[in-house]
């Protein structure tokens, strides 16, 4: 089917014509929204000293102070802030000491730590599995 020029011509002025209606109307119903939306919110100004609605409430979980449970591993002291994880922590052996604290704090990979010790990727998260293993029987037992 061939189209000759004029009918070419015809179809790009339908569509930017059609392009023009989408755009206005686009255009209409934002304009429309932008006014529902100014006719419900309110300005600050109306606000009285007695209607005053705080804006911000502060959260008291965070306010509170906890203690520290200072850990070394690594030659890095690291700053816990539950004691029994801490306590269970110190409590395991110290090549599952190196694995949790190179895997969790210092964010190495299994194959970086396998890289480390010699072992394969697979070899490390066995270990990995066996350390958290070992480091929930001792918090279940605190």
């Amino acid at each position: 089917m061939n189209c000759t020029e004029a009918y070419k011509e015809h179809i790009m002025y339908t569509f930017n014509s059609f392009c023009k209606t989408v755009i206005r109307y686009a255009a209409i119903n934002a304009w429309r929204e932008r006014n529902r939306r100014r006719q419900k919110e309110i300005s600050f100004e109306y606000l009285t000293e007695e209607k005053f609605y705080p804006l911000n409430t502060p959260d008291k979980h965070f306010a509170a102070h906890y203690e520290e449970y200072p850990v070394t591993v690594c030659g890095q002291t690291i700053i816990l802030t539950n004691g029994e994880l801490a306590a269970a922590l110190l409590s395991l052996p110290e090549r599952e000491k190196e694995i949790i604290y190179l895997y969790f704090f210092e964010n190495y990979t299994q194959q970086e730590m396998g890289k480390m010790y010699s072992r394969a990727r697979s070899t490390m998260s066995r270990h990995l599995h066996s350390a958290l293993q070992m480091l929930q029987e001792e918090m279940e037992g605190f």
